[in-house]
């Protein structure tokens, strides 16, 4: 199993600005769809509890841009844990075009971060809440992995 969840994507012309590059409010917007997918294909208890009362708050997006993309570029969003708390998460961003030959290329066009909080409550007295039970089971083969000589030295 890879060490990331994967969402595909192809760049459509309305992704794109005047010059033919992508605007680079759609890398966030595919932060959050990559994390929805996630939710939905992975974790769907939790879509049941968001439609209770838990909360998933976005405390901070960044995106790092190392090259340009176009239309009818073909993406994998890769989404990977980075930090995990008791009430938040973070996680990271990798924008990978993927070669249309099939040579296996891939160019890595971005970097992303977002750090996310769980609460629970009604919108006008939210209060912080523990990960959800089914998340922490569905985000568990996306942990960082410690090396052993890391967890020797230690």
């Amino acid at each position: 199993m890879p060490e990331y969840f994967e969402l595909r994507h192809t760049v459509g012309f309305e992704e794109t600005n005047l010059v033919g590059n992508v605007y680079y409010v759609h890398y966030v917007r595919w932060q959050g769809r990559c994390r929805e997918m996630f939710l939905k294909r992975l974790a769907p208890e939790v879509l049941e509890d968001l439609r209770d009362d838990l909360k998933l708050f976005t405390l901070r997006v960044e995106c790092e841009f190392f090259a340009e993309i176009t239309a009818f570029d073909e993406l994998s969003i890769r989404m990977r844990l980075i930090d995990l708390g008791q009430t938040q998460l973070e996680f990271g961003f990798d924008y990978v075009r993927l070669d249309p030959e099939g040579t296996g290329v891939e160019t890595l066009v971005a970097r992303g971060r977002q750090r996310v909080a769980c609460m629970r409550g009604p919108n006008t007295r939210t209060v912080p809440s523990r990960v959800p039970d089914a998340l922490l089971r569905a985000l568990e083969p996306y942990r960082p992995r410690v090396p052993a000589a890391a967890r020797r030295a230690a």
